[in-house]
């Protein structure tokens, strides 16, 4: 990537306000529903999404995990999938304080 030029910001975002046309990198936090080979999908509570991973990534992931990525939308022909470039666990993350934090910082920027 050049010198000048940057990628676009991760925006934080629920899966249901996710817009595969406007929306180019987000970060979603959500429980994982489901593994398989190259993808898992993340529910939280607003709506469900597959992410795609890297091998070594998968892993480390298990259903019933929570998890943070950071990744690129990708529009499908009925939806949006997520190409994961970032996962964290967010096991030790108070889901409540958290909740409480993106709301804070959602409102000012």
């Amino acid at each position: 990537m050049p010198e000048n030029q940057r990628r676009a910001p991760a925006r934080p975002k629920d899966i249901e306000e996710i817009d595969p046309q406007k929306d180019i990198r987000v970060r979603v936090v959500g429980t994982v529903i489901s593994v398989d080979n190259d993808s898992v999908t993340i529910d939280d509570s607003t709506g469900s999404v597959e992410v795609f991973l890297e091998d070594e990534v998968m892993e480390d992931l298990e259903e019933q995990q929570r998890i943070r990525v950071l990744g690129r939308v990708l529009p499908t022909p009925d939806s949006f999938e997520i190409q994961g470039e970032i996962v964290q666990s967010f096991e030790d993350v108070d889901p409540e304080t958290y909740d409480s934090v993106k709301k804070v910082v959602n409102t000012s920027e």
